[in-house]
């Protein structure tokens, strides 16, 4: 076995329990923190392809911006189990019937599938370098654009916001 394989195999076991962790915690912080670690672990499985920027992206836009978001919420919202109303017990069954169903559905879906093998070599896909090079040779009109696109929004919420009614 080798050093890749061990690192892949500790990254997806953690990815599955703490996946598991989210959804079959009680507590909603508990459960977000789970999902924190499930990013955290997903990003692992990118540097692990070479992907480099796209574990970085997702590691700033997810586990930083909107799990903090999500914490928020959840510590203001007032999440008291007394005052929740209980769901009535036909719509557990009918989650339960309805997630088996997607089980199945996955099952046979999988089931027809074939992995290709991998090869053991390394390639330079997902470098920052390739990614910057196709970036601004090939698609510099659209990420000009986008940059105007996005000034001009910026610009519109400063607008708004200092608006005085």
């Amino acid at each position: 076995m080798s050093l890749q394989q061990i690192i892949f195999g500790v990254l997806s076991v953690i990815s599955l329990v703490s996946a598991l962790g989210v959804v079959l915690s009680k507590n909603p912080v508990t459960s977000v923190l789970c999902l924190i670690v499930t990013f955290f672990t997903i990003a692992g499985h990118y540097i692990m392809l070479n992907a480099q920027f796209l574990a970085v992206v997702h590691i700033i836009v997810y586990a930083g911006a909107i799990m903090v978001l999500f914490l928020f919420v959840i510590m203001l919202m007032n999440l008291n189990a007394e005052i929740e109303p209980q769901k009535r017990s036909w719509l557990k069954y009918a989650g339960a019937i309805s997630g088996g169903a997607l089980l199945v559905v996955l099952l046979a879906a999988l089931r027809e599938a074939s992995v290709p093998s991998l090869k053991p070599e390394s390639t330079d896909i997902g470098l920052i370098a390739n990614l910057g090079k196709t970036l601004f040779s090939q698609y510099v009109v659209p990420f000009e654009v986008s940059s105007i696109l996005f000034l001009s929004a910026m610009v519109g919420a400063v607008v708004i916001g200092k608006k005085e009614d």
